[in-house]
């Protein structure tokens, strides 16, 4: 009997925590679906629903770090959530990522270890991050 698992992982492959993320939950044996946001970005009902189930607020799922988010002026307080959806669908790279969706929970996973939290399969080994912090031990275990 084969099980499998539902793990969606909305990717830029420019980004390391985003690799990270990626690895570590191949790194328990399950291909996810990975969908590259800034070619595919999420329909106004999928970005809102991610949002939500993260238990974010919009501004923290917005990147804050990108030529847009400084041009359009977004640190004023007087955008609408609304409108920040708006900038973030017109503008995707203002989407922070990973965000990745399982059966147990929808994170923002960053620090890539997050993601962790809602994988439904343990690690299969050791894990060592792009700058060479190893967060899962030779027996798959998370390293505090």
């Amino acid at each position: 009997m084969t099980t499998s698992f539902d793990v969606k992982i909305f990717h830029n492959p420019a980004c390391g925590t985003s690799r990270n993320t990626l690895a570590l939950i191949r790194n328990t044996g399950i291909e996810p679906t990975v969908i590259e946001y800034l070619v595919t970005p999420p329909t106004r009902d999928e970005l809102i629903q991610l949002i939500h189930d993260a238990g974010l607020t919009v501004r923290e799922a917005i990147r804050k770090n990108v030529d847009p988010y400084r041009d359009l002026g977004l640190e004023r307080e007087e955008w609408t959530d609304e409108q920040l959806i708006n900038f973030m669908l017109e503008h995707p790279i203002l989407i922070n990522r990973p965000f990745v969706v399982t059966d147990l929970g929808t994170r923002l996973s960053r620090p890539s270890e997050i993601v962790l939290d809602i994988l439904p399969l343990p690690q299969k080994g050791a894990f060592t991050k792009e700058d060479g912090e190893q967060v899962i031990d030779e027996n798959g275990q998370r390293i505090n």
